[in-house]
């Protein structure tokens, strides 16, 4: 069953930032795209390494190893080395708290 879990305040990510979150034993990643709210897996398909320490820009995460690149809305990568998308989920922002639908 799906569940809005409140993550975190909407505040507490700066615009064109991420932070990661654990949600029901997943490694997830929360953006703030210019504030708009993104949720992710956390991990890069190609090399394991977090996302929420990459680079965020135009609705795109860089993993910090090796650049790959995924759209933060789609979950599609965008540039190799990884060839594997990410799973994104829903995301809403109600009385300033961020929630992510998640099983």
């Amino acid at each position: 069953m799906d569940t809005w879990i409140e993550v975190m305040a909407a505040d507490a990510i700066e615009p064109d930032n991420a932070v990661g979150v654990v949600i029901n034993g997943r490694d997830i990643a929360i953006y703030n795209d210019g504030g708009e709210f993104f949720a992710t897996d956390n991990i890069c398909t190609h090399a394991q390494a977090f996302l929420c320490d990459g680079f965020l820009e135009n609705g795109e995460i860089e993993c910090p190893l090796h650049q790959a690149r995924f759209d933060i809305r789609t979950g599609k990568v965008m540039r190799e080395p990884a060839i594997d998308d990410i799973e994104t989920f829903p995301v809403k922002v109600e009385a300033g708290r961020v929630f992510v639908k998640i099983e």
